[in-house]
Order: C-alpha cells, then structure tokens, then sequence
C-alpha cells in the first residue's frame, strides 16, 4: 500500500511539474513576444530535420534493401540456391527494414535445406516473428531446427509460439500442434502428446481429412502408452 503511495505521489508530482514549466513557458511568452518567433525557428528545424531522414535516408535505404532482396529472389526462382543464400545473407547483414528482415528468413529456409541447423538458428533467433502467417512459419521452422539438434524442449517452446501466433488458423495451428505432439512422444510424454490429439480431433475436425491421416490412432496409441508408463 504504501509502495502504491508513494508510486501515486510520484506519477502526480510529475504531472504538476510539466503543468508548471508550460505555465512558466506562458508567462515568458506573454513577457517576451521574441520567444514565440524562435519557437517557431526551432520546430521548423526539427521538422527539417525529420523530413531529411524520411526522403533523404530512409526511404533511399528501404529501396536499396528491397532492391537487393530481389535479385536474391530473382537468382533463387533461377534455381541457383547458393548463389541466392550468399545474397540473402548479404542483404540481411547489410540492410535493415522489412528487407532486411525477410533475407534472413529466406537464407535461413535455405541453411535449413542444407542441414545447417546451427546457422539457420542463427537467423532464425534474430527474426521479428509477429505475423500469423509468416511469423508462425518461421517460429515453428526455427522448432524444426532444434528437433534436428535433439534439443527437444527449445522445440516444444517453439512450436507453442507458432500456435499462439497462427490465431487459431485452421490450416496452419494443427501442423504445429502436430509437430509438438510428435516432440512430445519422442520425450515420452505420453499424455500432453495424447491432449494435443485431442484438440486437433475437436477444434479442427476437418484437418485430418485434410492431410489425410486418422488422429484417432495416434490419440489410441498415446494413451496406451501413457496408461502402461503409470
């Protein structure tokens, strides 16, 4: 109680200083008619400023960026994968962006092609994944690469992100739940594998036609395995 206070106390004293420095601010200006004039200077300067780094930097670095990732693209639709990969990691060392961002998961796809786990980590670790699509994808690729390394619960942690980033999409959550149910029965944890089977059957009925495979074996086997483990 006394922390929350206190904490009150703070947020308000801060709150009656800014109002005191605009009240001071006021008087000066009402004083000094000058001041209005040199805050307009200033303000014009920051926006300046802002533009230069918007039209003059930026917007020259994110095309930049977007050029180079696509002749890394181009040289992939060619076929030349390793011409490609040397590319997309230029890129995603050199740039920034969203460009940026998108070569390191390209040259991580292709690192993960060539059973370079440790390196498709690497970049992997270093993506922003948000999006429910991509972003999942790329979550549950980096689980991939820990399976490949046995490193089983860094999987599992991995494909739990993938699940709760793909929002519920009826395609893509049950190929993560699925791919954490089967970590799970490598680490002979019978019955989690066993529950994930089972929200599978009930919140993605359609699933199972659609890869074609019968859940309700894999749930008969879990079970059995996790009643003879008692």
């Amino acid at each position: 109680m006394a922390n929350t206070k206190q904490n009150v106390e703070e947020t308000r004293t801060s709150i009656d200083d800014v109002n005191d420095t605009l009240t001071g601010l006021g008087e000066k200006v009402q004083n000094n008619p000058k001041i209005v004039v040199y805050t307009c200077v200033a303000v014009a300067a920051v926006v300046a400023v802002i533009l230069i780094w918007v039209y003059a930097i930026r917007q020259p670095g994110i095309n930049a960026a977007n050029d180079a990732l696509g002749q890394a693209d181009m040289e992939l639709l060619m076929g030349n994968d390793s011409i490609a990969l040397m590319k997309y990691e230029k890129v995603a060392a050199e740039h920034g962006y969203q460009a940026g961002d998108l070569a390191a998961l390209n040259a991580a796809i292709l690192l993960y092609q060539k059973k370079d786990y440790e390196k498709a980590l690497g970049y992997l670790k270093d993506y922003k994944a948000s999006e429910s699509i991509i972003g999942a994808g790329a979550k549950s690729l980096e689980g991939d690469c820990y399976v490949n390394l046995q490193q089983y619960p860094q999987a599992i942690e991995c494909y739990k992100k993938a699940i709760s980033l793909s929002d519920d999409n009826p395609h893509y959550t049950p190929v993560f739940m699925l791919k954490e149910a089967t970590v799970l029965h490598e680490m002979k944890d019978y019955r989690a594998e066993a529950a994930l089977y089972k929200e599978i059957i009930s919140k993605y009925p359609a699933f199972e036609s659609e890869i074609n495979v019968n859940f309700d074996k894999y749930l008969e086997r879990a079970e059995a395995l996790a009643n003879q483990a008692n």
